[in-house]
């Protein structure tokens, strides 16, 4: 049984603007790894040098778990399953394209994949369960 943890861009992103998570993250037992997708995001919304220092350290510090082609291709079949059940359109499916590729990439390596985002991942746990934990 793996005991790798991986954090969403959800509980990072509230980590870095608000301090929320600080206990949280300091009592994780396992290995912490790192999404490339999540880093992807982050970067994407880095705007302070604290904030890019943050995200250099999280990168150095935490091995840095990347989509394999099976997550991608997989990451397509399930937004056209999500997509036939809800009846999601392409906005929709855009926004949950980066979530689902973080979802499968911690289902690939067993790991424990911890949101802020209950909706969106829960909604994808339903095809692909996967060891989520919801803060």
């Amino acid at each position: 049984m793996s005991n790798v943890v991986l954090f969403d861009t959800s509980v990072l992103v509230d980590q870095l603007r608000t301090g929320r998570h600080q206990e949280k993250i300091q009592s994780i037992t396992g290995l912490v790894r790192t999404s490339s997708v999540v880093l992807a995001e982050l970067w994407r919304g880095a705007s302070k040098a604290s904030e890019k220092n943050v995200l250099r350290a999280l990168e150095k510090n935490h091995p840095v778990l990347v989509p394999t082609r099976q997550n991608w291709i997989e990451s397509g079949e399930l937004l056209n399953k999500l997509r036939q059940l809800h009846g999601f359109l392409p906005q929709k499916l855009r926004d949950l394209h980066f979530d689902v590729l973080i979802a499968l990439t911690a289902w690939s390596h067993g790991a424990r994949l911890i949101t802020s985002n209950q909706a969106d991942f829960e909604l994808i746990a339903s095809l692909r369960p996967i060891k989520l934990e919801i803060w």
